[in-house]
């Protein structure tokens, strides 16, 4: 049986300061063990906005990982397990992964709304191999600059 983790980030982030430009805000890295991703859910957090504007979110796979990011801890659902896969958002820089930048995902929000994604089966989980250097960051983008929001996954290993 696998152990589900939560993974919050752990600040609101928020998109780029030059519109329709990729920002990473969050890295999903693997360590000893295999993990599939299940599900990302968002939250705009635009207060007062006056323009409806959007933020998509993609999901780039790296086959070689890459490096900063503030950590996170991942969040167990049943006490006692600990989590081998890390994970890091954007409170501090984090440089992207290289070689592949395959996108695995697309999904989104509204500026001031909710969003996200989850697999349909377990065959639709992004899964991050154990043994490998992949990593899979997900990266914001919107044509309104620097809107705020919240990013959490959970994960499966």
């Amino acid at each position: 049986m696998a152990f589900v983790y939560d993974v919050p980030a752990g600040a609101q982030l928020s998109t780029n300061g030059t519109a329709n430009t990729l920002t990473v805000n969050m890295a999903i890295r693997q360590a000893v063990r295999g993990v599939d991703i299940q599900s990302f859910s968002v939250i705009g957090k635009g207060a007062g906005l006056t323009v409806i504007s959007g933020i998509a979110f993609r999901c780039l796979r790296w086959t070689t990982a890459g490096s900063g990011g503030t950590t996170i801890t991942p969040n167990p659902r049943r006490i006692g397990t600990t989590a081998s896969t890390t994970a890091v958002d954007s409170q501090t820089t984090i440089t992207a992964g290289t070689v592949s930048g395959v996108n695995q995902l697309t999904f989104g929000c509204g500026a001031a709304g909710p969003g996200g994604w989850a697999a349909m089966n377990p065959d639709s989980m992004i899964h991050i191999e154990g043994g490998s250097s992949d990593e899979i960051d997900v990266n914001s983008i919107s044509g309104t600059v620097s809107l705020g929001f919240e990013i959490g996954a959970e994960i499966a290993e």
